[in-house]
């Protein structure tokens, strides 16, 4: 097979990220301690001024479940994330149940985020064959789903939400869901421009694009998904606490790991986000929470979201309280006036 051209660019970050891996996952510390900027420090320390957000559900009640997060946490949470639904079109278009909620919550407070998940398929979750898989792709890079993202773009822009960060397809590098990339690259990157054209058509918007595959090579890597510099403005990862065993240094230097993810991100000149982190497969593991937010503190993303509900949570789930108490640390600085 012929290589593409781009190739030693792509070696090039593979190198960047194991040279990053090496400098920067944290030491070891002793009980008590954790990493911050090459010294150990008494554990807490708060986390530099990122944007931070609890995901506690997509419905109005999840954003009533914000403010109670943040009496528990006793800090700011800045960020307000959710998803649209991937069943039908008309779901993935937005509608005013959803959105009116979130457009108060905003509008509460000056410097608030708004983050958006958007399916990139219907039936997203309903399993997919790859043939189906390809054949949507190849409709969405033809425009034919261009006018399900325009409506989607116009009622944002209605309900004063038009500054939306969207994660478009988000972890299109694995097999969860119809949206993702693996059964045709082309076609997957193709339709992810065709679709930010549309929403970039949209009068009043001011979106920002998120690319965020899952932490790890997953089904395929996720760089051969990567659609293009001029439209994309964020580059993210999803990064849980597995698989079981694994520890925080080790998902830094893995292939296409936290530090590929931060090298590629460089490359292109985009700033870092995590959409979704959170515990998983190695249970209570306040280890890798420090490590997370050490992370955050040496990288500043635009924005990090813990995913708080069982077994991923920190308020939301009483089975991780060694894990909750580095976080409250971290986070629980006095709001902002």
């Amino acid at each position: 097979m012929t290589r593409s051209p781009t190739w030693p660019r792509a070696a090039l970050l593979v190198l960047l990220a194991a040279v990053l891996a090496l400098l920067l996952v944290p030491e070891r510390l002793a009980p008590g301690e954790r990493h911050t900027g090459g010294r150990a420090a008494p554990d807490p320390v708060p986390l530099p001024d990122v944007p931070s957000g609890f995901f506690t559900g997509s419905d109005e009640e999840g954003v009533r479940r914000i403010s109670r997060a943040e009496a528990w946490l006793g800090g700011e949470l800045r960020v307000g994330h959710t998803y649209l639904p991937g069943d039908h079109w008309s779901n993935i278009e937005g509608h005013p149940a959803l959105f009116a909620p979130w457009a108060r919550w905003k509008a509460e407070r000056p410097g608030r985020l708004f983050v958006l998940n958007v399916p990139m398929m219907d039936r997203n979750e309903a399993g997919l064959t790859d043939a189906e898989v390809r054949g949507g792709l190849r409709r969405g890079a033809a425009g034919d789903f261009d006018g399900h993202f325009r409506t989607l773009g116009e009622r944002l822009v209605e309900h004063g939400l038009g500054d939306a960060v969207l994660v478009l397809g988000w972890e299109m590098n694995g097999t969860t869901y119809g949206h993702r990339c693996g059964p045709d690259p082309t076609a997957w990157k193709a339709y992810w421009r065709s679709a930010v054209g549309a929403l970039r058509g949209v009068a009043g918007h001011r979106f920002r694009f998120d690319f965020t595959p899952s932490r790890g090579r997953d089904a395929v890597p996720w760089p051969e998904c990567y659609p293009g510099d001029d439209v994309v403005d964020i580059i993210g990862m999803d990064a849980y606490d597995q698989p079981e065993g694994v520890t925080f240094e080790e998902q830094v230097s893995e292939e296409y790991g936290l530090a590929h993810h931060v090298a590629f991100a460089r490359a292109h000149g985009k700033p870092v986000s995590y959409p979704e982190w959170g515990l998983f497969r190695n249970g209570d593991n306040p280890a890798y929470v420090r490590g997370m937010l050490d992370w955050f503190a040496a990288y500043r993303p635009v924005y990090q979201t813990v995913t708080d509900y069982c077994p991923h949570g920190v308020w939301g789930c009483a089975d991780n309280p060694r894990s909750a108490e580095v976080v409250r640390g971290a986070l629980g600085a006095p709001a902002r006036p």
